[in-house]
């Protein structure tokens, strides 16, 4: 019965887009009703029988993704969006395209690395459902902070992504950053929490935004608690731009030496390093100074962005060398 159900979306998905036959003359040729048909189409649209792409004439996509490509060595996937959009327009477009190509990527036996915040909560909206085996999904960064626990708004996220691929989900009941670094060393002795990292070094696919210290619209870890005045002082203090994963980096990609950092929960750049596939979701003008340093900081092998966005990536970006880190073949 499922099969005969197949064959009447192929069926009805073939004559609609390669035929352009109407709608009430592919039900007469199936002996159903129009209705019928819309649902057929609409069941080719949602396997991914059929990909729908447009291509505008007056994008600058294409050419954009080519240039991105050259000067960082990643994959660029720019989405056409129009200049007059809103954030919230430009934040949507990406979230389904970034959906998209991970639903196309990801597959059984393996493991999904998923970070926190404004960005990810918008591409979790926009999976399609793609059943796996053996598979898992891994929080990255800890969500508590010393406002509210932040956890269900972490939990939430990360468990809609393991539901959409029907894998199983691993979080990481940890704060965003410990008070003290010597808490954070005794807290990676704990066998629990080492479980949780061994599992995100097994990633094949992480997927993280970057956070932006300024701009109309504050990244989530900059607005929701995460952080006290001392602490927003020393970012300052330290020329930093924003944040991968809660690990604060400069314009130039250095980190290293950020104090904030010996108390983050988050994988460092070298550890994000190790993972075959790290996928960038980016939207927005505030962006571009944090997505430029999180280039440097070599922890993107496939970017994610809209046209906007990329454009001003490119102007902004100097003839400096970049630490270009790929590790999958």
């Amino acid at each position: 019965m499922e099969l005969d159900r197949e064959q009447d979306v192929l069926r009805a998905a073939s004559m609609y887009y390669l035929q352009d036959l109407k709608m009430e003359v592919i039900a007469r040729h199936l002996g159903t009703s129009r209705s019928t048909v819309s649902r057929l189409i609409k069941r080719a649209r949602q396997t991914g029988l059929v990909e729908i792409t447009l291509r505008p004439a007056s994008t600058r996509a294409p050419g954009l993704g080519r240039s991105l490509a050259a000067a960082f060595g990643i994959d660029a996937y720019v989405v056409p969006v129009p200049d007059s959009s809103s954030h919230i327009e430009r934040l949507d477009q990406v979230s389904m395209t970034a959906a998209k190509l991970l639903t196309s990527w990801f597959d059984s036996d393996m493991v999904l690395g998923v970070a926190w915040g404004t960005t990810l909560a918008s591409v979790s909206r926009y999976l399609v459902p793609k059943p796996t085996r053996g598979s898992a999904v891994v929080q990255l960064n800890g969500a508590a902070n010393m406002r509210t626990s932040g956890v269900d708004y972490a939990s939430d996220l990360i468990s809609s992504f393991g539901t959409a691929f029907g894998a199983a989900v691993h979080h990481f009941s940890v704060p965003a950053f410990f008070d003290f670094s010597d808490t954070k060393a005794a807290m990676w002795r704990e066998r629990s929490v080492r479980r949780v990292l061994d599992m995100q070094r097994r990633a094949d696919i992480a997927v993280f935004s970057v956070g932006a210290v300024a701009g109309a619209v504050p990244s989530h870890v900059y607005s929701a608690g995460y952080l006290d005045d001392a602490d927003v002082r020393v970012l300052h203090d330290e020329g930093v731009v924003g944040d991968v994963c809660t690990v604060f980096l400069r314009a130039d990609g250095s980190w290293e030496d950020v104090p904030l950092n010996a108390r983050a929960t988050g994988p460092t750049p070298t550890e994000l390093q190790r993972l075959p596939r790290r996928v960038c979701v980016v939207a927005g003008d505030n962006k571009v100074a944090p997505l430029l340093a999180a280039l440097r900081a070599g922890v993107v092998t496939d970017l994610v962005v809209d046209e906007m966005t990329a454009g001003g990536l490119l102007d902004a970006a100097e003839p400096a060398p970049v630490r270009r880190t790929r590790t999958r073949g």
